[in-house]
């Protein structure tokens, strides 16, 4: 799990002027309330790419921490070699979903799960990333668990 691509010119925007990104990243994760010892971020911003460093307590925060840097507007790529978490007993299979024009969790969750109304799994699992089920936007990249 080291690269992952995001498209740059679409997120949350968070980067005002005479920030430093690499702090407003780290605030934005922090403030979802996930838990990653030693947290550090760097920002390379003539090109996007984001550097995810630190210790997260399970695979789900690993990939929430992920996917919450790569929706940020600004962040081409994030590389999570250094973001390191104890070996688990059984990883959970996980699809990863960049989000459509006209797309719905219900119409996602029709497609991966094979129930409409199982929208509320896909909505617990990207919680940090979405904060509406009915807020989402096109090239949000989200994950499904399966």
């Amino acid at each position: 799990m080291g690269l992952f691509d995001f498209v740059r010119d679409i997120g949350e925007k968070i980067f005002g002027s005479g920030e430093d990104p690499a702090t407003k990243i780290k605030q934005h994760i922090e403030s979802r309330g996930l838990s990653i010892a030693n947290l550090a971020i760097e920002f390379q911003e003539a090109d996007g790419k984001t550097f995810l460093q630190g210790q997260a307590p399970d695979i789900a925060v690993k990939e929430k921490a992920i996917l919450l840097a790569g929706n940020v507007k600004g962040v081409s790529n994030v590389y999570a070699d250094q973001l390191t978490t104890p070996e688990p007993p059984q990883t959970p299979k996980v699809e990863y979903y960049i989000i459509k024009s006209g797309d719905t969790l219900s119409k996602i969750a029709k497609q991966y799960l094979g129930d409409a109304m199982a929208y509320p799994k896909i909505f617990e699992a990207n919680r940090e990333v979405i904060k509406d089920p009915n807020l989402i936007y096109p090239g949000q990249k989200i994950r499904i668990p399966l």
